[in-house]
């Protein structure tokens, strides 16, 4: 993946992000969000994205670098700058909002398992 030298005009650069952020604001479904960055990004920008991701959850819990690069197959230079910026307001609402859903599930399958039993 490689950016373009060529600086594109603050003011264009500003209008057009306004425009793409509000757009996915409005997004009303999970479908509808991934057709519309399976369209935008290339499969290497969305791995690419994915893996910082999968960095992202994996230092949170503590794994090292080394499974980190085994796991992910990044380098460790990738796993240093997602390492820098995880404490942004960004990474720390990812990860939030990624911690919160794990734990409704485990919560949802522990009382729909306990209403099974009392009701078999």
């Amino acid at each position: 993946m490689q950016l373009s030298q060529n600086p594109i005009n603050k003011t264009l650069e500003k209008q057009l992000g306004q425009m793409f952020y509000q757009v996915l604001a409005e997004i009303d479904s999970l479908d509808e969000l991934k057709t519309i960055f399976n369209d935008v990004l290339t499969d290497g920008e969305r791995i690419a994205v994915l893996k910082r991701l999968g960095i992202a959850l994996y230092l949170d819990k503590g794994r090292s670098y080394e499974d980190v690069k085994n796991n992910i197959k990044v380098s460790s230079a990738t796993i240093a700058t997602v390492a820098e910026n995880l404490g942004n307001p960004g990474w720390q609402e990812m990860i939030k909002r990624i911690k919160a859903e794990e734990w409704a599930n485990e919560w949802t399958d522990k009382i729909t398992g306990g209403i099974k039993k009392i009701f078999k």
